[in-house]
């Protein structure tokens, strides 16, 4: 699996591996989140599951440049 391609905003610190693991994290909300907007009818996605990703995908967007 190739490496993530986000950056850290400025300001974020944190040493390269775990900003690294956190990456593959944020790109896999990233993904769950269009998958949830675009393949589950909005109807048929459970809400604790659509909130739970658009508050991992918010808090993302706090650390990394997407």
């Amino acid at each position: 699996m190739s490496e993530p391609d986000l950056k850290l905003k400025p300001g974020i610190k944190m040493d390269a591996d775990t900003a690294n693991e956190v990456a593959k994290i944020a790109c896999a909300l990233k993904a769950l989140s269009l998958y949830t907007t675009l393949v589950i009818p909005r109807e048929d996605c459970p809400e604790d599951i659509a909130r739970s990703v658009e508050e991992g995908t918010a808090a993302m967007q706090k650390l990394f440049t997407w």
